[in-house]
């Protein structure tokens, strides 16, 4: 189980934000630690040089080695000597170095829930053009990307990774199931969901109005679940079909599915 997670980030102050809503209260409640490591504290020019012109000429520079190298000895030394968090050891094995890239594969809830099998995770955060590619082949276990466009840098990256990665932690949300019902937990998009009032009317003075599902309201547990299930494989068959292309449905899925194709084609 995942206890402790190490940055590396030439911009400490934005990770303030984690110390907000269920992260941080996980945080506080000790579930898991959070430590940010900013390579210019590794530098040795007196003007904490964290960048260098890219071999081949060519616009843009890259973060010097040097400082990265230097950050990741220092978290994996200090894992060594005093690797422990709630008492409990953090085995330097199950240790991974993770960096946020734009050329990594795509961060889907599956590479999450592997990623949360380690004990502890170093996620380096690039800036610039990146990172020498010779840190990328001898430390990084694995490359992620959050999407198919360009950012300032890895933070934010790290950000969503780390918040996804909380949430698995058992006790990190209010709820236990809460998060086994979320979208892509299962390989389906979530089901719709509803909160009082039970009938809203949209406009001031105006006659359109929606209400609740009536299954919903009917207390019948066995049937508001199947319910949701129908709806969670409809809206994935509507709006990512491609999840469904790898995921083998039952025999119940398969039917319910067909159920809602039906409906929305209006046929009874």
């Amino acid at each position: 189980m995942l206890k402790r997670i190490n940055v590396i980030s030439l911009f400490p102050e934005m990770f303030e934000a984690m110390q907000s809503g269920i992260t941080g209260r996980a945080l506080r409640d000790g579930l898991i630690s959070l430590e940010i490591t900013n390579p210019r504290d590794f530098t040795k020019d007196r003007h904490k040089t964290v960048d260098d012109r890219p071999y081949g000429g060519g616009p843009g520079m890259l973060m010097k080695v040097e400082p990265i190298k230097e950050a990741l000895f220092s978290i994996k030394e200090s894992t060594k000597e005093n690797g422990t968090i709630s008492n409990e050891e953090i085995d330097p094995q199950k240790t991974k170095v993770v960096y946020l890239s734009p050329q990594g594969q795509p961060l889907t809830q599956q590479i999450v829930k592997e990623l949360s099998d380690n004990e502890q995770l170093i996620l380096l955060a690039g800036r610039y053009e990146g990172v020498d590619e010779r840190l990328i082949e001898h430390y990084v276990d694995y490359e992620c990307s959050i999407g198919d466009y360009v950012l300032s840098g890895g933070e934010l990256p790290a950000m969503v990774l780390i918040d996804s990665l909380i949430r698995l932690i058992p006790g990190a949300l209010g709820h236990n199931e809460s998060a086994e019902n979320d979208s892509f937990y299962s390989g389906l998009l979530d089901h719709p969901h509803y909160t009082r009032p039970e009938t809203l009317i949209f406009e001031k003075g105006s006659e359109v109005s929606q209400c609740v599902p009536e299954v919903l309201l009917s207390g019948n547990h066995k049937k508001i679940e199947q319910w949701r299930l129908k709806q969670s494989l409809g809206r994935t068959w509507q709006r990512r079909p491609d999840l469904l292309e790898n995921r083998q449905l039952s025999e119940q899925e398969q039917r319910l599915l067909q159920e809602f194709i039906q409906e929305q084609n209006g046929i009874s």
